[in-house]
């Protein structure tokens, strides 16, 4: 049976992404990169929401010019098996599938017949599956900047009680806080 997370860079005032005005969150420094991309690679698979898969496409094309741990990260990516939610798409790209419309029951077989860490990604999305109790285990990482606003990491609906497992300092003064759902 898999394992279920939800990862993903914050501001310490725990926005993913600032106001469309306002400053974003930086650029990942080359080690931290690589720390993704190591995580992707160890990855079973990636459950997202249609905008969040919108976004991550871009690494389904070839970029000339991209920096080498660019390109490691594509290749991690492409490699996966990923699927989507969403009620609009049509058509997706290599490696991934639509769920079910039943986001709930669909992550359940998901995670009953693959072995290993799925990950969601993206906010809404796993508001969704933790209001279900389906992820296992969150993963903020802490990039030290205050953005004032944006989009939460954890979208409405997510309330879920956690237990501190580890923390960790990464690159850029990024903190790795990894929680249990409990």
């Amino acid at each position: 049976m898999a394992r279920l997370i939800y990862g993903m860079m914050q501001s310490l005032d725990g926005y993913i992404e600032g106001t469309g005005h306002g400053p974003g969150l930086p650029m990942p420094s080359e080690s931290l990169h690589q720390h993704f991309n190591d995580k992707v690679r160890g990855l079973s698979g990636i459950i997202y929401g249609r905008r969040m898969y919108e976004v991550m496409a871009y690494w389904d094309e070839d970029h000339p010019g991209a920096e080498a741990v660019e390109e490691d990260f594509a290749s991690a990516w492409r490699e996966k098996q990923k699927w989507v939610a969403s009620r609009t798409l049509k058509e997706l790209g290599p490696n991934a599938s639509l769920l079910d419309a039943d986001i709930g029951a669909a992550v359940r077989h998901l995670k009953a017949k693959v072995e290993g860490t799925l990950e969601v990604a993206g906010p809404e999305i796993a508001a969704a599956l933790s209001s279900l109790g389906l992820i296992d285990e969150y993963q903020l990482y802490l990039m030290p900047v205050v953005l004032g606003g944006g989009k939460p990491f954890f979208g409405v609906g997510a309330r879920p009680k956690l237990e501190l497992i580890d923390t960790e300092v990464l690159d850029q003064g990024v903190v790795l806080a990894r929680y249990r759902a409990v």
